[in-house]
């Protein structure tokens, strides 16, 4: 994220209390234990990027049933 608002950097530190209990859950802290700040909030701002960018990407497309119907062709 570049040119954060005042928000958007609050939401992040917001996250690293979560993003710390799923680490701890899946016993995955003590590689990031001592990381900065910056890298943790770093590795946040990958994840929400990386699923913002796909709900766009999805949005643009029609999305699919799974039906018969479905299918361009419809035999």
């Amino acid at each position: 994220m570049i040119d954060k608002t005042a928000r958007e950097a609050r939401a992040i530190r917001d996250a690293r209390t979560l993003f710390a209990e799923a680490l701890t859950d899946l016993g995955l802290m003590e590689p990031f234990f001592h990381r900065s700040a910056e890298d943790i909030d770093r590795l946040i701002e990958a994840a929400v990027t990386g699923y913002i960018d796909s709900m766009q990407d999805q949005a643009a497309r029609k999305e699919r049933t799974g039906t018969a119907l479905d299918d361009p062709i419809p035999f």
